[in-house]
């Protein structure tokens, strides 16, 4: 063995001048911490309490990030090897029971203070929900959503979500085929729809405005194209809402219709760039080009190309069952394949009458 090498015990002054660089680097983390916008703005009444719980995190963990990263970065420097030193030892140490003692007890009682918390913050989420919640099903399916309600006795089903504002609603997520999440980052919650269970969560939307659906779960080549629009509506507006769709949604279509080709232009062309019409929804020029439609986007093939010498029998089957024949250079499974049930046959028929029209043009 060779030569012991030793450094002294750390003076007092240096302890000092460690704690109070642990201190100002603790407080400039746990400032930046607080001030980066983490989240999108909270849009229910749960919303503020995880976020609160999230800032609890930030000021326990910063801390002791500093202090370990001080500390590690402190021995390199005095602890490391010194030219002349490569064959000495390290001086032999027994440890120090009390220090082992404080560095185990302290990091105890945060981790069980943390988990206390964690655990009534999610006690509080997963309670019952209000009584008289509105219940809406949640259905996932490569790679698209669907909702259904039941108003005044009348079931509505839409691939976009309507909720009002200020009234407590409880989801019951289902899924079709894979496993998918539900999540609605305003509203903070997320939760797994896994074949062959009913899972949910209940909540009260706070705040009017148009959100997203995100699947949060890895499900398919269509994955990151599994969204749908939320609409969180004033009392007044969703009553508005509710009695605009509970009229039969082929009415007023099939007006159309008997009023002549153009009104039926108008309905398919409206399906095709922004859906709704009574909220079978669709935007097909989300993903597709359409230059009659003035749409641009490639997640799908271009209309204009793929379409133009099939007859109107060929894009009715693209609409509702687009993966019996896939375009060359695209995957099979990311076109949503539920059109078929969320879309009256007189939508149908709007629909691909103005994509005809649109791909046949001279």
């Amino acid at each position: 063995m060779g030569e012991e090498t030793r450094r002294g015990p750390v003076s007092g002054r240096t302890w000092a001048v460690l704690i109070a660089i642990g201190l100002a680097a603790s407080a400039v983390g746990i400032a930046l911490g607080l001030v980066i916008p983490w989240f999108p703005t909270a849009g229910s009444t749960i919303a503020h309490k995880i976020d609160t719980f999230w800032d609890v995190l930030i000021i326990a963990s910063v801390p002791i990030f500093v202090g370990v990263t001080t500390m590690v970065l402190f021995s390199i420097w005095r602890w490391r090897q010194r030219p002349g030193e490569e064959s000495l030892d390290g001086p032999p140490i027994h440890g120090n029971t009390r220090l082992e003692v404080i560095w185990t007890v302290l990091p105890s009682i945060l981790i069980a203070g943390l988990c206390t918390y964690a655990t009534v913050l999610l006690l509080d989420i997963q309670s019952a929900p209000a009584k008289g919640a509105r219940v809406v099903n949640v259905t996932g399916q490569q790679f698209a959503w669907t909702f259904s309600t039941v108003e005044h006795g009348k079931k509505i089903q839409t691939n976009e979500l309507y909720v009002p504002v200020g009234e407590p609603v409880e989801f019951k997520i289902h899924t079709l085929d894979v496993i998918h999440d539900f999540w609605v980052p305003q509203w903070r919650l997320k939760v797994d729809a896994v074949p062959g269970l009913t899972t949910s969560y209940s909540l009260t939307p706070s705040k009017v405005g148009n959100y997203q659906v995100v699947c949060a779960e890895l499900c398919g080549l269509g994955h990151a194209f599994m969204r749908a629009n939320v609409h969180v509506l004033p009392a007044a507006q969703y009553t508005a809402w509710v009695q605009k769709v509970t009229t039969p949604v082929g009415a007023a279509v099939a007006g159309a219709v008997s009023n002549g080709s153009t009104s039926v232009a108008n309905v398919g062309r409206q399906l095709f760039i922004s859906g709704n019409p009574a909220t079978g929804t669709i935007s097909c020029g989300s993903c597709h080009t359409m230059k009659a439609a003035g749409t641009t986007a490639q997640t799908g093939p271009n209309l204009d190309k793929n379409l133009a010498q099939d007859p109107a029998s060929a894009i009715r089957e693209s609409v509702v069952d687009p993966n019996k024949e896939i375009a060359t250079g695209y995957a099979k499974g990311v076109m949503p394949v539920n059109y078929g049930k969320t879309l009256t046959k007189q939508q149908i028929d709007a629909l691909v009458a103005y994509i005809y029209k649109s791909v046949h043009r001279r």
